[in-house]
């Protein structure tokens, strides 16, 4: 049973160890620095995949790039995660010492074809007659997008792409695939259980320590996101 006698017992011996705490620690740094500076290159990358696709639909100069657009998104969201990563680290950048660049754009290339598709449906929701409005007052096609269509557009999609990032957290779980530490400290939270269960001869404990900070870093995040919506909603109120 999971709850057996000397489970919280082993569980506080997990958390109360200098050692492991360190590994932990270092790992949830880790991972949330991996996952924010991934998110936002996917949200650059996405913006832009997401603005091309866009505007590709009334200008013939941007019909290349938006195929090329339109293949990533594609091939990224129709390919695991997992094999991204193995192609990255081990063919594209198989460079000593850009091994931990590698991983952190992967993540970030994969996040911006899901973001790009997030943002492109948030923008095509706004009403046409908002964009039609901004051209009769002599705006440019561009100006428009930035001053009217896209603050509407960013509410409508502040959920969608908070699940990107929740996702996003889970996962750079698939790091420790690659062997992608900082010398003797574990490069991830889940790399961290694996470490710690070494000197412990026990998965199951250091797992489920590991996955109650997954869960806060998760839960921290979720937070902050409606923070953000409801911040939006009382713009609306005004």
């Amino acid at each position: 049973m999971l709850f057996q006698a000397g489970f919280f017992q082993e569980v506080k011996e997990v958390l109360t160890t200098k050692e492991f705490m360190i590994y932990i620690l270092e790992g949830f740094k880790n991972t949330f620095l991996m996952t924010l500076i991934a998110a936002l290159i996917g949200l650059v990358l996405g913006f832009l995949v997401a603005i091309i696709k866009i505007f590709s639909q009334d200008n013939k100069f941007l019909k290349i790039p938006a195929f090329i657009c339109n293949c990533y998104t594609t091939i990224i969201r129709g390919t695991p995660v997992a094999l991204q990563l193995f192609i990255m680290v081990f063919a594209i950048l198989a460079i000593p010492g850009f091994k931990e660049t590698a991983v952190v754009l992967t993540f970030g290339i994969n996040s911006g074809a899901y973001v790009s598709e997030n943002i492109r449906a948030g923008i095509l929701s706004i009403d046409k007659g908002q964009t039609e409005a901004g051209r009769a007052m002599g705006l440019s096609s561009l100006t428009t997008m930035i001053k009217i269509v896209l603050p509407q557009a960013i509410k409508n999609v502040i959920p969608s792409i908070g699940n990107e990032f929740i996702a996003l957290v889970k996962e750079t779980a698939i790091v420790s695939m690659v062997g992608s530490t900082f010398g003797k400290l574990t490069f991830d939270l889940n790399q961290a259980a694996t470490t710690i269960s070494k000197d412990t001869a026990n998965y199951l404990i250091p797992a489920i320590v590991v996955a109650i900070f997954y869960l806060i870093l998760v839960y921290s995040i979720t937070l902050l996101i409606k923070l953000f919506e409801r911040r939006f909603r009382q713009s609306d109120q005004r």
